[in-house]
């Protein structure tokens, strides 16, 4: 292929976690992070990020959330945040059962990790990942039965976790931004 018959390359960040939304919603986002507004916008709608930095912290959070909804879902072992997690495996969460041999025995364990770069988010950001790993305790697929019930659990799930990925594309772009030009949490 030709320089020619390349097709144009989009200027500006990536819009790669808002892939499948409509046009008119894609170019809203854009105008808002051409005036570097999008982070004070959800910082304005969502708040100041969680105060829930270290793992006992996390595991005090999901603990409190699964007794509230999933009382008799199975115990879970581990809740971490995982700093390589979203680089690795391009995933936000992750929910995991590790099988170990105890004796004659084959015990199974749950663990649930968070993305590490989910220390600096609002907390109702990180209450929709949680909501979503925590599903995943009862249901295995993304299908009807799994968003019914991360609902149930939070009932703005939809909403948050669009401005979940509109966080991730802001942050992105900050990160992406050249040194001097003007800050995407400033507007």
């Amino acid at each position: 292929m030709t320089e020619a018959e390349r097709p144009p390359s989009r200027p500006g960040p990536s819009l790669q976690y808002l892939s499948g939304y409509p046009a008119e919603l894609l170019a809203r986002v854009d105008t808002l992070l051409a005036q570097g507004s999008l982070l004070d916008t959800l910082t304005r709608r969502h708040g100041p990020p969680h105060s829930m930095r270290t793992d006992g912290a996390l595991y005090g959070y999901v603990s409190d959330i699964k007794g509230r909804f999933m009382r008799s879902a199975v115990p879970l072992s581990r809740i971490a945040y995982d700093n390589k997690l979203h680089v690795v495996r391009n995933a936000l969460g992750m929910h995991s059962v590790v099988s170990r041999v105890q004796g004659g025995r084959l015990k199974a364990k749950r663990e649930i990790r968070i993305a590490g770069l989910f220390r600096e988010v609002p907390e109702p950001l990180l209450r929709m990942i949680v909501v979503h790993e925590l599903a995943h305790l009862k249901e295995r697929m993304h299908d009807r039965a799994f968003y019914a019930l991360c609902r149930h659990m939070e009932p703005a799930y939809d909403q948050l976790e669009f401005d979940a990925r509109l966080w991730l594309t802001a942050v992105e772009a900050q990160a992406a931004r050249p040194a001097g030009g003007p800050a995407a949490g400033s507007g």
